[in-house]
């Protein structure tokens, strides 16, 4: 037998592990009190080790059979490696030492909320939350077993609860905010953060969350200021930056924003993702060189970041250079071949390229994927129009009124394209229907067939509805 030898600062930790990484050397038995064990295993979970810190918990658990604490972590411990079922029984012998030791019921909870068991998850969390003198922990918890079933509005209810005993909880602040996104609630989730910040007006995360709710709410100008906010008491937040960035692209303040993108580069590595945002920018200043730089940054960082394979097509095909632009659009959808916007500029480059049949292939798609681009559906048609294709071109359009029924702009080409095959009838009454729908926009069938304006009949009924 050894001394005893307790845990006390980090020094005295390291003596302990390194007795006990003898003890095993030697394959001999020494005595650690509970703490020193404690202070083992917790620093083998720091490590990342829970194989051996779940040894060392067996030798625990041998020199200090009634000790409770022993059989918490052995439960933590093989929940972490998803062995449930044997978490769970070292429970049952824990609750059997010490039935008022709230940790059992959360870490119980825990993984009945893991094996989807949400009734009995709730039942015990409950329990916890009767024996226990910090509650806070457990709203969270029951909070993300709410989550779970999807009772967001609940969820909040626990989070508020949980933030209310715990100002701290940086990751209760982060959940709340998700629950007021997913309900759709961004104007209470603003309400919240405001009223959260009265009482706690140093939180950066706060400001950071209010800041995520105003732009959602597309009031960016007040979604800088809160960014602004969560900046300058976190100096470093480089989340804050980059989203403060993205608030000055939606206000087409592209230079500020560059700028603002380039200072997260102060408090962490580049990203692929920010090269790419900073390259959009550049894009919309028609800065092709500078943008294409940035955007082969970004695919150096990462080969799978679709945007900046588009984003150098783009750069490419403002400069005429269609051949080129078509292999880099090709890049971005061997990576995500269901984006339609991809699939609509292979369709573009492809018909600049005068690849017909290949382009109208590509439309195909877009509407496919998109069934709402109206730009998408008008350049497909009128893609088949100039291949006299056509009844192809008037089922196309048919086809497109049909998922937008509301679009105006739809009805007055499929007007043209039955003028242009003759059936006038048929013309005249879905004139009717887009006169209908927006006289205002009667000029577009004039611009698509010019040779219209001389008609009579049809000037009488644009008369009869432009005139009401």
């Amino acid at each position: 037998m050894e001394e005893d030898f307790e845990f006390g600062s980090p020094e005295e930790q390291k003596i302990s592990v390194d007795r006990y990484e003898e003890m095993l050397r030697n394959e001999d038995q020494y005595f650690f009190d509970a703490k020193a064990f404690e202070s083992i295993i917790d620093y083998y979970i720091t490590k990342n080790d829970p194989i051996k810190a779940l040894q060392v918990v067996e030798f625990a658990a041998a020199q200090h059979p009634f000790e409770t604490m022993f059989l918490l972590k052995k439960a933590q411990l093989l929940a972490s490696t998803m062995q449930f079922e044997p978490a769970l029984e070292a429970l049952s012998k824990a609750e059997l030492l010490e039935p008022s030791e709230s940790d059992i019921y959360l870490i119980r909870g825990t993984i009945l909320s893991s094996l989807q068991d949400h009734s009995l998850a709730e039942e015990n969390f409950f329990k916890a939350l009767e024996l226990s003198d910090s509650p806070d922990e457990i709203y969270y918890q029951i909070a993300g077993l709410y989550q779970m079933q999807g009772s967001y509005q609940k969820a909040i209810d626990y989070l508020q609860k949980c933030l209310a005993l715990n100002h701290e909880n940086q990751d209760a602040l982060y959940e709340v905010a998700f629950c007021y996104d997913v309900l759709e609630k961004q104007e209470e989730s603003v309400a919240f953060y405001n009223k959260y910040i009265d009482s706690d007006p140093y939180s950066f995360t706060a400001w950071y969350n209010l800041g995520n709710a105003y732009h959602k709410l597309e009031q960016f100008d007040a979604a800088i200021d809160a960014y602004d906010y969560s900046i300058l008491i976190k100096e470093n937040f480089s989340s804050a930056y980059f989203n403060k960035g993205n608030a000055l692209v939606n206000l087409d303040r592209y230079h500020e924003a560059i700028d603002v993108y380039k200072q997260t580069f102060e408090y962490e590595p580049p990203t692929a993702d920010t090269y790419c945002a900073i390259g959009e920018c550049y894009e919309k200043l028609e800065r092709m060189d500078e943008a294409r730089q940035y955007y082969k940054k970004a695919v150096k960082l990462d080969a799978n970041q679709s945007d900046a394979w588009f984003g150098i097509g783009v750069t490419l095909d403002f400069e005429e250079r269609y051949f080129e632009s078509l292999h880099f659009y090709k890049k971005a959808l061997e990576i995500d071949d269901e984006n339609a916007d991809y699939w609509f500029a292979i369709a573009d480059a492809r018909y600049k390229l005068k690849q017909f049949d290949e382009s109208i292939e590509a439309y195909s798609k877009v509407v496919e994927l998109n069934s709402t681009d109206i730009e998408a559906w008008l350049d497909y048609s009128s893609l088949l129009y100039e291949q006299s294709k056509l009844n192809e071109a008037i089922e196309v359009i048919s086809e497109a009124i049909k998922c937008n029924p509301d679009e105006a702009l739809l009805y007055y080409r499929l007007v043209a394209y039955l003028f242009a095959a003759g059936q006038y009838n048929e013309a005249l009454n879905f004139l009717e229907l887009a006169l209908d729908s927006n006289p205002d926009k009667h000029h577009i069938l004039f611009e698509y067939l010019p040779q219209l304006q001389g008609n009579k009949v049809i000037l009488d009924i644009i008369k009869k509805f432009t005139e009401k």
